[in-house]
C-alpha cells in the first residue's frame, strides 16, 4: 500500500492477488506515518522470528532442516545392500586359506570389532542420527517390526542421537574427558539384542528415508561387536557360523559347497 501512495523508499513491485486489496481495506484510513511504523514493526518482528529459530534449531528436532543436505551430500553410493569388510577379518582369512603369512610384530591385543558406543561410529553415522526428521517411514516399511518385534530403525537413530548428546554434554560440562571416556554406559544400554538380532537386513528401512539415513550400517556395527568382541549372541546363530568356518556354507553339508551345480 505504501507504494501506490508514492511514499519515499518504497517503489511499485506490482500487484499482488491478496495485499492488493487486503491492505488498503485493513489501513486504507491510516496516515502515511503510522503506515510506515506497523511496517517497520512487522519487518523486525519478522527478522528476529527468523534469527530465533535459526538459534533454536541446535536444541530442535528442525536441526534437521540444516543437516539434511550435507547427509545426502556424502551418502554412499553404492549398492544399498553393501556391506562393508572388516580388514582384520579379512587378513585372517587369507592366512588361514595360505594366502599371506602371520605379522611377527603384530599386538597380541584382539582389536574392536564392529562399535558399541557413538566413539566407535564413524562421523557419518553421527551425522545421519541428527539428520533423521524422525518421520518414521523407516518404522512402517520394517517388516521386522510389521510382524510385532520390538525393531524399530528410528528408534535405533533417536537412541543413537541421544547417547552422543548425553555424552557430549558430560564432556562439555568438564565431568568427563574426550580421551578415555567410560561412564560404564554404552549403546548397548539403550538399544537392545533383541532389536539387533530381529533385523533382517533386508534394506527396507534405507529404502525408505527420504534423506537417505542407513540405520542398517549401525545395527551391522553394534551386531559384529557383539559377536566378535563379546562373543555373544543367540545360540540358533552358532551352527551356522560353524558351518560358515568349516563347510563355506550356510548349511552343515558334507557335499562340496557348490556341489549343487552338478
Amino acid at each position: 500500500m505504501l507504494q501506490t501512495r508514492g511514499v519515499e523508499h518504497y517503489h511499485l513491485t506490482g500487484n499482488f492477488a491478496v495485499s492488493t486489496w487486503l491492505g488498503p481495506a485493513l489501513f486504507g484510513g491510516l496516515s502515511d506515518a503510522v503506515v510506515i511504523a506497523i511496517e517497520r514493526f512487522g519487518w523486525w518482528l519478522h527478522i528476529l522470528t527468523v534469527f530465533g529459530f535459526l538459534c533454536y534449531l541446535p536444541y530442535s528436532k528442525h536441526l534437521h532442516i540444516i543437516l539434511a543436505f550435507p547427509n545426502t551430500w556424502y551418502a554412499r553410493l553404492s549398492a544399498k545392500g553393501h556391506m562393508e569388510n572388516m580388514p582384520e577379518i579379512q587378513k585372517e582369512v587369507r592366512i588361514m586359506m595360505g594366502l599371506d603369512q602371520p605379522d611377527g610384530n603384530a599386538p597380541a591385543e584382539l582389536p574392536e570389532f564392529g562399535a558399541n558406543d557413538v566413539f566407535s561410529l564413524s562421523w557419518k553415522n553421527i551425522l545421519q542420527a541428527y539428520s533423521c526428521t524422525e518421520c518414521g517411514r523407516c518404522t512402517a516399511a520394517c517388516p521386522a517390526n510389521q510382524t510385532g518385534k520390538k525393531l524399530s530403525p528410528r528408534k535405533v537413530m533417536m537412541d543413537v542421537r541421544d547417547r552422543a548428546e548425553e555424552v557430549g554434554a558430560a564432556i562439555a560440562s568438564g565431568k568427563a574427558a574426550k580421551e578415555n571416556y567410560n561412564d560404564g554406559k554404552s549403546l548397548f544400554d539403550r538399544i537392545t539384542a533383541e532389536e539387533l538380532h530381529a533385523c533382517t537386513t533386508c534394506n527396507a528401512c534405507v529404502e525408505a528415508c527420504p534423506v537417505m539415513i542407513n540405520p542398517l550400517d549401525i545395527i551391522l556395527q553394534m551386531r559384529r561387536h557383539e559377536i566378535l568382541t563379546q562373543s555373544a549372541g543367540p545360540a540358533e546363530w552358532l551352527p551356522m557360523f560353524n558351518a560358515i568356518e568349516n563347510a563355506g556354507a550356510a548349511w552343515a553339508m558334507s557335499e562340496p559347497r557348490e556341489g549343487w551345480r552338478e
